[in-house]
């Protein structure tokens, strides 16, 4: 019975809580309001989705969420000295094709996403067979290594989430 009320219980809850951050109010009926939108989108788009992908709430979530803001905040800082202590001659700019073991389109889409959100890397393409990530990233001493990274720190951890 809930499973058919809400057949996509995350989006549903992430429904409401993006319209209470728009609303920017807590009352009853701006609460109310996102129940309804939180239960009527996902009921009427299921159909839409019939493969969803399994998602495995929990620590391993947590664990992927919380490296890549660390990631990002480390990054920052390392495109910061790169840009302030380095001419444009001295980097060493490379495209890397990162291998995905990853089969849903959801999953690769979260992995390209946190390669772009990281900054010095930006995800722009995926394999015709979904196999492959184009990835250029601002400055690569060792491409075999960040590749490496890339699948250890990212794609392991996603792995686990996406079962």
């Amino acid at each position: 019975m809930i499973h058919r009320l809400l057949p996509h219980p995350a989006l549903s809850a992430l429904l409401v809580v993006v319209w209470m951050l728009l609303v920017n109010e807590l009352t009853f009926g701006a609460l109310f309001l996102a129940l309804v939108f939180g239960v009527l989108v996902p009921l009427v788009t299921s159909r839409f989705w019939p493969d969803r992908p399994r998602i495995r709430f929990g620590p391993d979530l947590v664990g992927y969420a919380a490296i890549v803001l660390f990631d990002i905040v480390v990054a920052n800082f390392e495109i910061a000295w790169i840009i302030l202590t380095r001419r444009n001659r001295d980097l060493r700019s490379r495209w890397l094709v990162v291998p995905v073991e990853l089969r849903s389109a959801e999953a690769i889409t979260l992995l390209a996403g946190t390669i772009s959100l990281t900054p010095g890397t930006v995800s722009s393409d995926v394999s015709a067979d979904g196999r492959a990530l184009l990835v250029h990233a601002l400055d690569s001493g060792d491409p075999e290594a960040d590749i490496a990274r890339i699948k250890q720190r990212y794609e392991a951890r996603l792995l686990k989430v996406f079962r």
